[in-house]
């Protein structure tokens, strides 16, 4: 099978996240916007659909503005007759405000009027470094199989989740889409410095309500080794990262269920 991980000017994680995907046992490839733009039936090659890290277009007018415009209005029916035919999208980080901001998250229409969005993080600051994450297993394909609580590092200044009002959010939480907290080294819901943004209740991902698009600012794929974690010598991380288990999950799925 074969996914393709979408570039744009800014982006800084796409050979990251293709390797992840070759670990996966992909097909994985880079494929700039503007391939896209000039040939939208381009994306019906592909069952996967992966927009990663970085910052697009220098993250002018806001994070992944920009690119969630290209998406709404110049791929607008390529993007519509993806997710028609039930094929997967992970965005992740600079991805999923991609998402969020084109309308694809949290209901898996292009062009939604948008509920959710990712801001300015509470700290003021850029945070770079390692969280914990609690699984919520729910109709999210991506994340079957986790463990209780894995750790993933983050990069981003604009990473706070927060709803249009609290029925979004109740919506969120009755339909399954929340997939991700970020929580304390027990697993439960903590402030800062373990909620690294002041997301509203510790949300680090979502899903559409099919399970098939997922959103998450922290970047499983620089954690699909064990050694890539600061503490793999003292802990003797000698195998596969935790954050492999989510690309093998969209790999399989794929293979399952493609006709």
């Amino acid at each position: 099978m074969r996914a393709a991980v979408l570039k744009a000017p800014g982006t800084n994680c796409d050979a990251e996240t293709v390797h992840a995907f070759a670990l996966a046992q992909a097909q994985a490839e880079p494929v700039w916007i503007h391939e896209l733009q000039e040939k939208p039936d381009l994306l019906d090659d592909y069952q996967i659909l992966a927009i990663p890290g970085g910052f697009t277009y220098g993250d002018d007018l806001g994070a992944g503005r920009l690119a969630a415009n290209e998406l709404k209005y110049r791929l607008k029916e390529a993007i519509e007759r993806f997710l028609a035919s039930e094929k997967l999208i992970i965005g992740i980080c600079n991805g999923f405000q991609i998402l969020v901001k084109a309308g694809i998250l949290p209901g898996g229409k292009v062009g939604s009027p948008q509920e959710v969005t990712l801001t300015t993080n509470d700290s003021g600051k850029f945070e770079d470094r390692w969280v914990r994450l609690r699984p919520e297993f729910n109709v999210c394909i991506w994340t079957q199989g986790l463990e209780e609580t894995i750790e993933l590092p983050v990069a981003h200044g604009e990473g706070k989740f927060v709803t249009k009002d609290q029925t979004v959010l109740e919506h969120l939480l009755g339909y399954g889409q929340i997939v991700l907290h970020y929580c304390d080294p027990e697993g439960r819901e903590a402030g800062y410095p373990w909620n690294p943004n002041g997301s509203v209740g510790g949300i680090a991902g979502i899903c559409d309500p099919t399970g098939r698009v997922l959103g998450l600012m922290p970047h499983p794929e620089r954690h699909v080794n064990g050694i890539q974690h600061p503490r793999w010598t003292r802990e003797g991380r000698l195998g596969e990262g935790e954050g492999l288990q989510i690309f093998r999950n969209g790999v399989q799925w794929v293979e399952r269920h493609r006709g």
